[in-house]
């Protein structure tokens, strides 16, 4: 079966319907959510679409090789991902639309005031998989 990533973005995307940063939620808030995160993989993995699940830290460095071969490190700018992505999903499932099914369940996600997030998930293949135009 061809492969998936659903990228989480925390920031960059487009606002969500419930967009109130998680800082700003309750406890009780939090745990619903993270319960809703948990009960989401488990689900996967015993359905077995499930291959990875992560969630990044927020520290991070950008590096790059200078000419003598090594690599300076800086801590950003993090525009493409510490300000971004916040996880990812990789499933593994029947093809694209089941992919972009699964987001839109991730997507429910519960926030503040334990209403839905309806927040931006991007899907992409990897290389091989089917893509929304059938590539």
């Amino acid at each position: 079966m061809p492969k998936y990533l659903i990228l989480k973005h925390y920031r960059g995307a487009p606002a969500t319907v419930n967009d109130a940063p998680m800082d700003q939620w309750a406890p009780d808030e939090v745990d619903a959510h993270m319960q809703f995160m948990d009960a989401f993989g488990k689900r996967l993995e015993e359905n077995g679409e499930l291959v990875d699940a992560q969630a990044l830290s927020p520290e991070g460095a950008f590096v790059r090789a200078n000419d003598q071969g090594t690599g300076p490190v800086t801590d950003g700018p993090f525009a493409e991902t510490k300000d971004l992505i916040a996880g990812w999903y990789v499933v593994d499932v029947e093809g694209w639309d089941r992919a972009v099914e699964l987001a839109g369940e991730l997507s429910l996600a519960p926030g503040k005031d334990g209403r839905p997030i309806h927040e931006w998930l991007e899907v992409r293949p990897f290389y091989g998989a089917p893509s929304a135009t059938g590539d």
